[in-house]
Order: C-alpha cells, then structure tokens, then sequence
C-alpha cells in the first residue's frame, strides 16, 4: 500500500488511487457511488441517442448529487473531486467497474480497508 506524506498533495495516480478507496472505505458510500455514475452515463447516452445535449447537463447532478451526499452524510469526508478532479472522476469509474466485474474486493484489501468494511 502506498501513502502520500500527511498534508502532501498527491504526485501520481499510483498513489492516488488506494487514498480514493480509503475514502470510500463504507459500502453505502460506494454504492452511493455506483448509482451516481450509472445514472450520469445513462445520461449522457440519453443525450446521445435524441440529440437534445441538454440532458448532458443531467449527468452532473446525477453522478455528483449522490456521491456528494455519500461523502457529507455517511462517509463524512471531504469529496476527493476537489482537490484531485480528474483522478477522482477516473476512479469513480475504475471503482464502479471494479465492483460491476468482481474485482473491487481486492483492491480493497490492497488499499487497507478492513474486512468490516467491504
């Protein structure tokens, strides 16, 4: 497990990403997660599929309404997407599509996340 230097920024993304999961450490926080960013692609796809680019606009508050609320209320946590946007953006899908093909648990335990937590 790598770790950033306490109060450093984070340099890489090799050591970003563990950091990311120890954010999201509570299941109901990524599953949050997961219900964010299915329904923000949804929306883009929507968007895509009848032309009306407006309903782009949609995937914003979908993806980050409930991952915000993940982080405010049950992770209590600061949301990564402010210091680190697009890192954060990236591991809200590697996360999600570790979860959807089985892989998510390994990378938990690869992270530090307890067993109570997973």
């Amino acid at each position: 497990m790598v770790d950033a230097p306490a109060n450093q920024p984070i340099r890489s993304y090799t050591e970003f990403w563990p950091y990311y999961l120890r954010e999201h450490a509570r299941p109901e926080t990524r599953a949050l997660h997961y219900f964010g960013t299915t329904a923000a692609v949804l929306a883009v796809l929507a968007a895509l599929a009848t032309g009306r680019l407006w309903i782009a606009l949609l995937a914003l508050v979908a993806g980050y309404g409930p991952a915000w609320i993940a982080h405010f209320f049950v992770e209590k946590n600061r949301p990564a997407t402010f210091t680190y946007p697009i890192w954060s953006i990236l591991s809200d899908f590697r996360m999600t599509w570790s979860w959807a093909t089985g892989h998510l648990g390994e990378e938990l335990v690869r992270a530090g996340i307890s067993h109570e937590r997973r």
